[in-house]
């Protein structure tokens, strides 16, 4: 199937998962996943990712955008975290159709001039743009602490200023949580609904339980990005089909196991948050 265009996920009127692409297994299993689900997917490729390839975004793009082809579900390539303005200029030739433009880590005044520019530039080439405001924890900052969380006023601003078509906002998930207990503020998800004129984004969602991103669909998440679940089974069906099997070599053996158990995970988060009800 051909690739979708992310604007188009983001905007017809459901809520859509986005899932991070590492090795070509991560692809498949994406693309299974969603398959079994009946649901479309967003698969990401983060600067992190591009880096473990030794900085080059070609290979790993050209995989994605093939493994996505060739797949019945409808799913759309994003360029996720990034921050080299460089790669945020490689995107519009390797299939993405959007990009999440990463200045969060920069003083207010500065964030919105570098995605200001990286919007203007994105939307000169019709690439869907996202950006963060707020410290979402794990990567920088305790998600649980006073003051880092999105201000629905400063949100509304933020969007304005800088033109973007999507807001990553801190709202209490949190990067590389490798166990589902993580508890959102719902209240103040409605409060950014209702404040900020684009779509918001969810990241750190692989520690969320279901009915947690049931509800923050509901008050109004339109994506929700989803990470460390895939790698947490990945690795567990690696580590369970070797401590079985310590002499395998092929690593097909248990890279096709690992695939198996992305995919459940894919199709899991995808029916729980494809199931969400929208109410704004």
């Amino acid at each position: 199937m051909p690739l979708i265009r992310t604007a188009d996920l983001m905007t017809a009127g459901g809520a859509v998962t986005a899932f991070n692409v590492i090795t070509v297994e991560h692809a498949e299993a994406i693309a299974a996943g969603a398959e079994a689900a009946g649901a479309p997917a967003i698969l990401q490729i983060s600067e992190n990712a591009v880096k473990y390839h030794g900085n080059r975004l070609a290979p790993i793009a050209a995989a994605t955008a093939a493994v996505a082809r060739a797949s019945t579900a409808r799913l759309a390539l994003h360029l996720d975290h990034v921050e080299s303005t460089d790669l945020l200029h490689a995107a519009h030739t390797h299939d993405f159709s959007s990009v999440m433009f990463d200045a969060s880590n920069l003083p207010y005044t500065d964030n919105v001039k570098s995605t200001a520019a990286a919007a203007r530039w994105a939307h000169d080439r019709d690439l869907w743009l996202e950006a963060e405001l707020g410290r979402i924890g794990g990567k920088a900052g305790d998600a649980h602490t006073p003051g880092v969380r999105t201000d629905p006023a400063e949100a509304a601003a933020y969007a304005t200023e800088t033109g973007i078509d999507a807001l990553a906002v801190a709202v209490g998930s949190t990067h590389a949580m490798t166990t589902r207990t993580a508890t959102l503020d719902h209240t103040l998800i409605t409060a950014l609904r209702e404040a900020v004129p684009v779509p918001l984004v969810l990241h750190g969602s692989s520690g969320v339980p279901d009915e947690e991103l049931r509800r923050a669909v509901t008050a109004g998440i339109t994506k929700i990005n989803v990470g460390t679940a895939l790698n947490t089974a990945f690795t567990g069906a690696v580590r369970a089909f070797l401590e079985t099997h310590p002499s395998t070599a092929d690593p097909r053996r248990y890279l096709a196991p690992a695939r198996e158990a992305m995919a459940e995970t894919v199709a899991n988060y995808v029916r729980a948050v494809s199931s969400a009800k929208r109410s704004v």
